[in-house]
């Protein structure tokens, strides 16, 4: 006799429900694998950016070291060499000390730099006695006035930001010394309750126009200053009139300041 089996049509669509179930769970699991990696994957991530990252410095280092660091030694021999032949009463003496002094200092800020370490030197001193220092490295002559200003209540700065701050104040001052040809330099630091305000002035012939936006070729100094500003938080602002001086200002912000102060 033969037996008819029929299939009831609800167990049909229950096992069709069934198949769909499955595959809607197997297509979320693989979506949030790429969604949320698991921990051990982010952490290959981060090994291989940070190996990649030091392999580049690494050959930064090399490259800088056997270009522009052998260059500079090579001065500072041949420097050392004429300072000392030079007369202890020589009114030369002690311009030619300084300059090799600011070399060997140079050379050690930069291997510094390279090794990822701030200066020790700077991280020790308040902001003004850095900038103090520079007064007496640079050390302007030609009649050149170079005074330095604090108004409000020193506070101690976390050390990078206070090396980024440092590093802007300084370009201005080079600037200012080498291209302004000023009779009077000021930098002037200021603590107010909202922000910490630097400014670097002179009284020099100004800056092109032209260079102020777009920079001189072949040199980063500006193009630094204001990605230096921008990367911490801080405002930069660069006011010159040809004949009119140079004013460089460097602002932090409120909601910087709070997280800079230590």
């Amino acid at each position: 006799m033969n037996r008819v089996v029929e299939r009831s049509p609800n167990a049909m669509v229950g096992a069709t429900a069934s198949t769909r179930d499955l595959v809607a769970r197997a297509t979320e699991r693989i979506q949030s694998w790429f969604r949320c990696p698991n921990q051990e994957q982010l952490n290959r991530e981060l090994n291989l950016r940070l190996e990649e990252r030091h392999r580049e410095r690494a050959r930064i280092a090399r490259e800088l070291h056997d270009t522009l660091f052998q260059g500079f030694v090579g001065a500072s021999l041949q420097l050392h060499a004429a300072v000392e032949q030079v007369p202890v009463d020589s009114p030369s003496k002690p311009s030619l000390c300084r300059a090799l002094h600011l070399m060997h200092q140079v050379l050690e800020e930069g291997r510094a730099t390279l090794r990822g370490l701030r200066s020790s030197a700077i991280a020790c001193m308040s902001l003004e006695q850095a900038l103090s220092g520079l007064r007496d490295e640079l050390a302007p002559g030609g009649g050149v006035r170079f005074r330095i200003f604090v108004t409000g209540q020193p506070k101690a700065l976390k050390p990078a930001v206070q090396e980024q701050i440092y590093l802007i104040g300084r370009e201005a001052l080079v600037n200012a010394l080498r291209h302004s040809k000023a009779s009077v330099i000021e930098a002037e630091v200021e603590y107010l309750l909202r922000r910490l305000r630097v400014v670097v002035r002179d009284n020099g012939c100004g800056i092109d126009q032209q260079v102020l936006r777009s920079g001189r070729d072949a040199h980063w100094g500006l193009l630094g200053m204001r990605e230096r500003a921008e990367n911490m938080g801080a405002q930069l602002r660069i006011w010159s009139r040809p004949g009119a001086g140079t004013e460089v200002e460097i602002s932090v912000p409120s909601h910087v300041v709070a997280d800079a102060y230590a």
